[in-house]
């Protein structure tokens, strides 16, 4: 397969164009000392992040440990902090009549599944921040490229969720449905791409990968948003690649593995299995080989 670069993106397809500004609603930046008043959250899942966004708060949050019923008086936003595989247990948990005040801070494509409940235009967060331990401070996944910060929340409660990371000391902008798609698969194809050639590589960790097998990821990255651009009609903004390995300079250290197939790699493997069956050639050819590679598929 040849490679390509997104830097030069209108040799690569039609899907990419000059790049457009985003609009975004800015929230000032506010202090944790401060008695800036912040909505109560109810936050379901006291891992790293849950308990992050909790010491972010003003003391009047309600913190719900997994299998915990959420409150049906409580008012304010529900921040959801679990695996992606607790979510259907999450929404068991959650009575009817709150469903749209769920804000879910998971990675990867959530769509199909939100879809499924009848929650195509759920809140949704981006977290493009780092915690190494519990209780310890978050780090911003600010880059080289993006110095204002990648994190981003779209929905009714966006407004909220960007005050509450801003009191954090974290950067958070606010933008509509078609932009956090864009932004969404972006990171969808983040954590595809670097996480399979990692896991090509036994070892390997981020920055491995970006500084070693930077080939690889750039034949991948090229595959994977043409394919994401064709299937959802859109257009990405241009140097998809550059953000993208700027972002994993920022993240080194993180190790690579494919894991939670079904909200990651196995997006695009399913366009790989619908277009087979339409008897159309495989959008997907170099990821569904190293996903044979590997066993996974």
């Amino acid at each position: 397969m040849a490679l390509h670069s997104l830097t030069t993106p209108s040799t690569l397809c039609p899907h990419f164009t000059t790049p457009k500004l985003v609009k975004y609603t800015p929230i000032l930046a506010m202090s944790t000392t401060t008695t800036t008043k912040l909505a109560p959250a109810v936050i379901v899942g006291g891992g790293r992040v849950g308990r992050a966004l909790q010491q972010m708060g003003n003391g009047q949050d309600l913190l719900v440990k997994r299998g915990e019923p959420v409150p049906l008086d409580f008012q304010g936003p529900i921040l959801v902090c679990t695996r992606n595989d607790d979510l259907e247990a999450v929404l068991d948990a959650t009575p009817p009549s709150r469903w749209n005040d769920l804000v879910f801070f998971q990675n990867g494509m959530l769509e199909p599944w939100l879809e499924s409940k009848g929650l195509r235009d759920a809140d949704q967060v981006l977290a493009y921040f780092a915690i190494s331990k519990l209780g310890e401070p978050p780090t911003d996944g600010k880059t080289d490229m993006n110095p204002e910060g990648l994190t981003a929340a779209f929905g009714k409660w966006g407004s909220a969720v960007a005050a509450r990371l801003h009191a954090g000391g974290l950067s958070c902008k606010v933008l509509d449905k078609e932009a956090f798609q864009k932004q969404m698969l972006e990171k969808l194809i983040w954590i595809s791409a670097f996480m399979l050639v990692g896991a090509r590589h036994p070892g390997a960790t981020v920055g491995v990968v970006e500084k070693e097998y930077r080939s690889e990821v750039s034949s991948l990255i090229a595959e994977l948003a043409y394919a994401a651009a064709t299937e959802k009609g859109l257009t990405f903004e241009e140097a998809m690649e550059d953000r993208l390995c700027a972002y994993s300079r920022t993240v080194a250290h993180f190790p690579t593995a494919v894991k939670e197939f079904k909200w990651r790699n196995g997006w695009f493997y399913s366009l790989t299995e619908k277009a087979i069956a339409e008897g159309k050639s495989d959008p997907c050819s170099l990821h569904t080989t190293w996903l044979k590679e590997l066993k996974i598929v």
